[in-house]
């Protein structure tokens, strides 16, 4: 299923949908569509609930909206959205295709609620990077199996 595609395709790719939960998730999010992000997070919290892990995807959705919006927001490009799931745990990965390196802002006493996303991402996930790839780049996070 590629997320931001027609709803006349919707009854096919939720047949495709259900089949991928088992271990795998991988979306094309489409350039500057921000209805990819709730898709996203629905999808991710299906994958979990599949996967045995029900009501223990808050800050896997939290991140991984992080992630999504950001690769949406920040790039002139599609997006990939990539997740894995095993008996270690989750690790989301969002490919773009800018090679530009994310900034990591902290606060700054300001209003601003931009530039807060990796962050966020930082301080929550068990294991988090940047890494070159292509022409692009991935952003990726990783949660445990308890934590996911």
């Amino acid at each position: 299923m590629v997320i931001g595609a027609s709803s006349a395709d919707a009854g096919e790719q939720q047949a495709d949908t259900i089949t991928e939960y088992a271990h795998r998730l991988r979306r094309r999010l489409g350039r500057a569509d921000l209805r990819a992000v709730p898709r996203a997070r629905r999808e991710l919290r299906e994958l979990l609930r599949h996967w045995g892990k029900p009501g223990r995807s808050e800050i896997a959705e939290l991140l991984t909206s992080e992630l999504v919006t950001n690769a949406l927001v920040h790039t002139d490009d599609d997006a990939v959205l990539i997740v894995v799931v095993d008996a270690d745990g989750l690790r989301v990965e969002v490919r773009d295709f800018v090679a530009r390196r994310p900034d990591l802002r902290g606060p700054d006493g300001d209003d601003d609620t931009h530039g807060r996303g990796l962050v966020l991402v930082q301080s929550l996930a068990d294991s988090w990077g940047v890494r070159p790839h292509g022409v692009g780049k991935s952003v990726w996070f990783e949660l445990g199996a308890e934590a996911a």
